[in-house]
Parts: structure tokens; sequence; C-alpha cells
């Protein structure tokens, strides 16, 4: 409620408002069944996207950190989106964009092959009552078009707290023709949840992994997952 309260007090001012709505994304199709990356942001580079971006904590760092590439900042529900917008605007960043979708119609229906140069999937939640399964991000459908979207050197980050989640998040993944490789998980402790669980010392899954196509262009290779069954998960 708190944060709804914010958001409704933000969208009130038309300034902030203003603002706010400049770092919107308006996807091409006046459906708004597609987007197109290039004409999103006027310019070829490499996309990277974090679907469910909260607040926006690591997306606008990495964004910063990486002027030479594009961003997506994807959320769905209302209130934290306007919260999210605001903060990108007010970043000044002009390689990041918000857009209000849901993420697996986003990635199974809107985004052309071989778009995007990583995902940054972290905390989803796991809807761990059977009768809510369908509400779960990922299935081999989504899994699929994760591969679909990718480009061929694309990755897709992943990070859960909760391991068996994250267990058969990283089974489903292999099983779709992805591998774990060595790349460091950053938005695992960078991002909203990632900070607050490494503040709690929580104990953090997370993976980094490359479709079948490109497991022979990974130069380090891990067989094992970064899962850390005894303390909080820490990046370099």
């Amino acid at each position: 409620m708190a944060r709804m309260r914010k958001s409704a007090r933000l969208w009130r001012d038309p300034a902030a408002r203003a603002l706010a709505e400049g770092a919107l994304a308006r996807p091409g199709s006046p459906a708004l069944f597609c987007v197109n990356p290039q004409r999103l942001f006027e310019r070829q580079a490499p996309l990277e996207i974090e679907l469910g971006a909260g607040k926006g904590e690591f997306i606008i760092e990495r964004a910063a950190a990486c002027p030479e590439h594009n961003f997506l900042a994807v959320e769905l529900a209302n209130s934290v989106l306007r919260i999210l917008a605001l903060q990108v605007a007010r970043s000044g960043l002009t390689n990041l964009k918000v857009l209000r979708a849901d993420a697996r119609t986003l990635v199974n229906l809107m985004l052309p092959d071989a778009c995007v140069s990583a995902y940054h999937i972290y905390f989803p939640d796991p809807w761990p009552k059977e009768r809510h399964a369908k509400h779960r991000l990922f299935s081999p459908h989504f899994v699929a078009n994760l591969a679909r979207t990718l480009t061929r050197d694309g990755i897709a980050y992943f990070a859960s707290d909760v391991r068996d989640y994250a267990q058969a998040v990283f089974a489903m993944l292999e099983a779709g023709g992805f591998r774990n490789c060595s790349h460091p998980v950053r938005g695992a402790s960078r991002s909203n949840f990632g900070r607050k669980y490494a503040h709690e010392g929580r104990t953090v899954f997370a993976g980094a992994f490359l479709a079948a196509a490109q497991v022979r262009e990974c130069l380090a290779p891990n067989p094992q997952h970064e899962m850390l069954p005894k303390g909080p998960f820490s990046v370099a």
C-alpha cells in the first residue's frame, strides 16, 4: 500500500509525470504486438533486457556503465512502473527505456529473432503452490523463446533466493539447450532484492547461461551452477 501511495503521489505531480512518461517505451506497432529495438532506440546497438526491473537499481547502474549498449527495463505492476520510469528519467540516460509489459508476452510474442544480447532475470516470483503454477515466468515455451530471441553470443542471467525454484529453472534451461558458464551474475547482488538479501545474509542461487549453439564458443565453461549453500551470494 505504501508503494501504491507513493506511486500515486508522484503521478499527481504534472512535472514528475511528464518526466517519467518521457522514459516510457512505445512499441512501434499501433496494435502493440511487436517491439523493434532499432526503431525504439533510434540506433543499432546490443540490447540488454531486465525482466521485472522493479525500481531500477540494477538496470540504471548497468546502463550507466555500458553506454554503448541499449537497455530495456520491463515491469508490469503499474505502481512500480511509475516509480521506475521516474527513476530512469531522472538518471538522464538516453540508452535506457522502460516498457510496461508481461515478460512472457514480450519474450514469446513481441520480440524478433536474435535481437537480445543479454537477459537479466532476478528473483521472479516462484509461485510455489501448484494451483498458481500458471503464473510462473519460466516454462519450456518461455525458455525456447529466450533462445530464439538471443543473439549468437547472447546470455541469460538468472538469480533466485528459493533453492527449489532455482533448481527447477536451471534444469529447464539445460533441457532447452542452455549451458551454465562462468560469467559473473552481478545483478544477483546489485538488484533491489539482491541488495536486500545480501544485507540479510540470505543464500542466493544464480547462474549465467549460453544457448547450445554458443557453448563451444564459451572460453571458460563452468560445470557447476553458482549455488552457494553456506552463505550469501557475492559477485566481483
